[in-house]
């Protein structure tokens, strides 16, 4: 190996410390400070002059087709964020490669859309074509940028304008405040379209079926068993009957509903051994039966169930919720959860 393909060796730089002297928290501390300063200088701007803010939102609101959101480099980054943000929200959105979109991608973007366009100094050259395309068809464009004068301002029906950033780079190059700055206005934009809309828990589960935040949405009426499925008797019925329908169904009890369908009384493990005795199956269910069980609704969610059942029998936890409309009195079951399904289901 000659003298030119050496490897360079580095010093070890002491734990603790950075090359430039400060210790790593140090540098953390600063870079969050002057991005928290960044967010604060932003909010401050919004107080002094709402109404740019406002009118992007009556823009976005209006929208029938999709917002889509665009920015070059690391201000693409947070863009794709944005959208991801607004779409799981409840305002359609998609990310379009501005770069791309000069190569066919325009195509994504229709007279019924409207465009967030990023740009930190507002004259991102890949941006060109699609400003251009949106001034010939009508469409809306927000762009939201720290160039006032610059030419993403001037293409912009509604311009969001980045008060005047330090970049916690020391060197001052590098994307840092000025992109945090952008995602939390982004995250502003979508926070402000979710509460004009209306937008509800229930819709927040439909665009989050998985993953924790699906399983904190599930609904009881989302794991149940249902129809036949269901363990149930009719009261008068003896124990022998109760026995072969608990057996079948194989979860660990029996409903008892009267003569209209109504839920009265449910049988458990729990009863059939403390009414153990050598005529228990000539008994009539009545005798064996713990009368007006628990139960929840349906539209319960199921975190909501699993605390009834760890509270139940004096808090000794119960296996098994008989699912029934709510009313003043006892309604007829649509249905049966059991703990197991909600272990399946990952709520815990």
């Amino acid at each position: 190996m000659n003298a030119k393909s050496q490897p360079i060796r580095v010093a070890p730089t002491p734990e603790g410390s950075s090359a430039g002297g400060d210790d790593a928290a140090t540098v953390a501390r600063r870079v969050l400070d002057l991005e928290a300063e960044g967010i604060g200088a932003l909010a401050r701007t919004l107080d002094r002059d709402p109404g740019p803010f406002s009118r992007a939102i009556a823009i976005l609101e209006g929208v029938t087709g999709r917002v889509i959101v665009s920015g070059m480099g690391k201000s693409g980054h947070i863009a794709r964020k944005i959208a991801a943000t607004l779409a799981s929200t409840g305002t359609p959105a998609q990310f379009v490669h501005p770069a791309e979109a000069s190569h066919g991608d325009l195509g994504m973007i229709t007279r019924a859309d409207a465009v967030l366009a990023l740009s930190s100094s507002g004259e991102t050259t890949e941006m060109t074509d699609l400003l251009a395309f949106c001034r010939r068809f009508g469409i809306p464009v927000i762009g939201i940028t720290g160039g006032a004068n610059s030419s993403l301002a001037q293409a912009s029906d509604v311009t969001l304008l980045l008060p005047p950033l330090k970049e916690a780079c020391p060197l001052g190059l590098a994307p840092t405040t000025s992109t945090t700055a952008m995602l939390a206005l982004g995250d502003a934009i979508a926070v402000a379209l979710f509460e004009r809309q209306g937008f509800s828990a229930d819709d927040f589960h439909q665009f989050h079926p998985r993953g924790a935040l699906g399983k904190r949405f599930l609904r009881v009426a989302d794991v149940m068993h249902r129809g036949e499925q269901m363990p149930l008797t009719t009261t008068g019925t003896l124990m022998s009957g109760v026995l072969v329908e608990m057996t079948a169904k194989r979860l660990g009890c029996v409903g008892v509903v009267d003569a209209e369908g109504r839920l009265v009384g449910i049988v458990t493990d729990g009863d059939l051994r403390r009414h153990m005795a050598p005529d228990l199956l000539q008994q009539r269910v009545e005798a064996v039966m713990s009368a007006s069980p628990k139960t929840i609704r349906p539209g319960a969610l199921a975190a909501e169930a699993l605390g009834v059942m760890n509270a139940g029998k004096s808090g000794g936890g119960i296996t098994s919720l008989f699912v029934v409309e709510p009313g003043s009195g006892p309604s007829a079951p649509v249905g049966i959860l059991h703990i197991h399904d909600l272990l399946r289901a990952g709520v815990s």
